[in-house]
Order: structure tokens, then sequence, then C-alpha cells
């Protein structure tokens, strides 16, 4: 089999995989884990021929996947693949190109400066903000809040690129009490001992209490949140933001998902006073349906981005807005190409449709459980819908229940120290009908499990 029908033969079995993503076990059976056992093998002396591998990682692996690229799946915030997105990734792999700079790639260059002007104005946050395409939130979180701490050391005269952190001033950290594991994960490996970052008090809803607020000044980096992770609520920026921005801190938000509520008009209103924070972090691969993995670091000052990612080299120099010099990832592949593809394909009448449609369907989901009996624990402002069943027990025999059915899914999480479940709908795939199955499913289970 030579390369043409190589790629072909894979092809094929992708447009397969996708076209019975709706009929789909949403996750693999215990004889299909079993199975993957076939994947323990001899390193071989001799290679097998290609079209047997790829044959063997769709014939074992397939069957093991989780269908989260399918419309039933309501786990994670964890969107599907819109085709023109992964089709334009698939043509980018087809290139292989070492996006870094505009030298290693003029046209993932040209692609992703595109993408990071369309970002900024659907998202309507400053137009000369960085953009830098990056893995995730927590690695694109990671490039953020280290250029906080620059820039907030910098103004003290500190230079942390040169000089280090021995013997710095200490950078008072404050985060919402609810705040997202990514940021968690981000600042310890930034060196921001956990014990030490403030937890700022939050409501029953997860929202930081503006009142209860720690005390502010210019060595602060405060987190907010837009979409939090459980509820899907935002915290107040029109107060937070200009009450810190007064005191000289710098303002992150971590907005992996809600940020997006910004492209849907209905729903800007839980965004608002956002744009004037100093840097937010947000996903492609979870509501704007690129494929894994695709996030967005955005800072209002592009040369703070660029003082601590900056990469150059003898070799190898470039612009400060090059991706290298703005990314954790020297030689990294063109992330803002699906980007590109989703917002081009959508437009932004397309991207609205699609947030309004999946808060309208939580909504729905969450009116057909009250009325069934769970208790639904959010008031359900975005895709989120947090829910109990009667009590600790029927909550845990429900979510494994249908967690086994296969044709649903969603995960567990902890509430105010209780079990819950959360179902989640980010996928363009799920139509109303799908949602009519989760809720049939779910009244069949009942609120007592």
């Amino acid at each position: 089999m030579n390369e043409d029908q190589l790629l072909q033969e894979a092809d094929r079995r992708a447009r397969d995989y996708v076209s019975g993503a709706d009929a789909r076990r949403v996750f693999p059976t215990d004889q299909d884990i079993a199975a993957l056992a076939g994947f323990d093998e001899a390193l071989p002396e001799q290679g097998h021929p290609a079209a047997d591998t790829i044959a063997l990682m769709d014939d074992l692996g397939s069957p093991g996947t989780v269908a989260s690229n399918g419309p039933n799946y309501f786990g994670f915030v964890i969107g599907a693949s819109l085709p023109v997105a992964a089709a334009a990734e698939r043509l980018a792999i087809a290139w292989d190109q070492c996006a870094s700079t505009e030298d290693g790639s003029p046209a993932a260059y040209a692609i992703e400066k595109q993408a990071s002007k369309w970002l900024l104005e659907i998202l309507d946050l400053p137009r000369t903000s960085a953009v830098a395409f990056g893995t995730s939130a927590t690695a694109c979180g990671l490039s953020c809040l280290a250029a906080a701490r620059a820039d907030l050391l910098a103004r003290q005269g500190w230079d942390v690129v040169n000089d280090g952190l021995c013997g710095a001033p200490e950078v008072k950290v404050v985060v919402p009490a609810s705040t997202h594991v990514t940021v968690r994960k981000a600042l310890q490996v930034l060196g921001f001992g956990w014990n030490r970052v403030i937890k700022a008090p939050v409501d029953d809803k997860g929202r930081i209490i503006p009142d209860q607020l720690p005390e502010m000044d210019a060595n602060t980096l405060l987190v907010l949140q837009a979409g939090e992770v459980n509820t899907g609520e935002f915290d107040d920026f029109s107060t937070i933001i200009p009450r810190a921005k007064a005191a000289g801190a710098w303002v992150h938000v971590d907005g992996a998902f809600g940020l997006w509520a910004r492209a849907a008009p209905e729903l800007w209103h839980l965004t608002s006073g956002v744009a004037q924070a100093d840097s937010w972090t947000t996903d492609g691969h979870k509501w704007l349906n690129t494929p894994y993995d695709g996030a967005m670091a955005i800072c209002r000052d592009p040369q703070a981005l660029a003082r601590v990612m900056n990469s150059d080299a003898a070799y190898s120099t470039a612009s400060a807005e090059a991706q290298k010099n703005l990314t954790l990832e020297f030689s990294r592949r063109a992330r803002g190409i699906p980007i590109w593809a989703a917002l081009r394909s959508l437009g932004r009448e397309g991207v609205a449709d699609l947030v309004h449609r999946h808060h309208e369907q939580a909504r729905r989901i969450a009116a057909a459980l009250d009325e069934a009996g769970f208790e639904v624990l959010n008031r359900v402002v975005l895709n989120q819908v947090l829910v109990r069943g009667q009590d600790d027990a029927a909550t845990q025999a429900i979510l494994a229940q249908v967690q086994n059915s296969g044709t649903s899914w969603f995960g567990g999480t902890v509430w105010q120290d209780r079990p819950a479940f959360r179902i989640s709908l980010s996928s363009f795939r799920t139509e109303e009908r799908h949602v009519d199955q989760l809720m049939n499913l779910l009244v069949q289970i009942g609120a007592k499990g």
C-alpha cells in the first residue's frame, strides 16, 4: 500500500467512525477495554505493514474510545470536532509545519494572525492584545500568570527573567476558593506554594464575594473566573476589576468555556466588565468545537507575555508576536488553524447560535429534572446543570446507571462537600432529540436512583 492509499484508508476509517457517532456507545464496555490489551506487544524486530498498523489502531482502539465527538456526551465541557475544523487540522498535518515563526511557515503565520484578530473581535477584548495558541488552559494560564508575575516585579524594578526569584519581592496571589484545578496546577508549577495562595471566600454559586476580598496592592495577582466549573457562574467583574486595578494589581480571568458567553448577545451581560482585565485564557476544544487540543492565552500587553516566553536564538530570531515568543513551545504545530477554520465557517452568528442553543438545552434539562423531583443546584446561567438525587446514595446510583447505559454519559463532582453530578452542553452534534433521550433516561431512573 503506497502513501496515498494509506492516507485514503485512514481517512475511510475516520469517516466511518464519525458517521457512527450517533449510534456509538458513549463509554466503552468492559470487553472493549479488555481488548485494548492487544496493544501490549513486544517492540517488533521488523516493522509491520503500515496498513496493518492503522487497522489495529481502528479495530482495537475505536471501540475503546469515549464518544465525546458525538451528540450524547455531556461530561467535562468537552466539545466535538466541527467538520471544517477537523478537515483543516488534517490539511495542516499534511503540511507538517513547525509553526514557530513566519520563516518556519508563512502560511501558518498568516492564518494564525488572522485567527488572533477574529478571536479578539468575537470575544470583544482589547484589539491590540497578544494571542498565543497553546495546548490547554493549563499551559496558557501558566503563560499568563508568568507574564503577570514578571510585570508586577518589573514595576518594582526587579527583572525576573534575568535575575530569577531569589531575593525578589513576594507576589501575593488571590484566587476564588472555587478556582479550577488547572489554575492551581499552573501556580504550583510557577512556584507559588498552594498554602501561600489566598483563597477568597465565595458565595453559594461559587462566585467571589466582593466585600470579602482580601486587601490588594501593587504586588497582587488576582485570578477571577468566567464560568465556574460546576455552576457555570461568573465573578462580578464590573465591581472587582476596577477595585483591583486601582490597587495596582494584575487581573487574570480563567475563562476556559465561560468567556464564550461574550459571543452570544443575550448572554454577554454575564461577562460585563471582563475586558478590563490584564489577561485571559479560553479554550477552542471546548465550546468552539475544535479538535483536541487547542487553547488561547490572551494578554493585554503583548510585551509582558513576550518578555517571559521569548525563545529567540542565534539561529532563530523573530518578532515579539511570533508564536514561539508567546507560547511555551518552541517547536509547535499551528493550533490556531482549526480556530481560524471554525470562526470562518461559523461566523459571528454561528458561534452565537451555538452558545445560545446549548444554554437553552441546559435550561430544558434543568426544568425537566426539577419537575421530576431531582435537586437542581444551580441557576443554569450558561451550559452547566448541577444536580443531585434524593440523597447522596441516590445521586451515586443515578450517576452509575447513566454511565453504564451506553446511551449517555456525564461525570460526578462534589459540591459543598456532598456528591452531585454535572451535565455539560457543548457539542455541536447535540440536537433536541439527544437532549430528550437524556431527560427520558433520567426521569426513568428517577430521583431515588
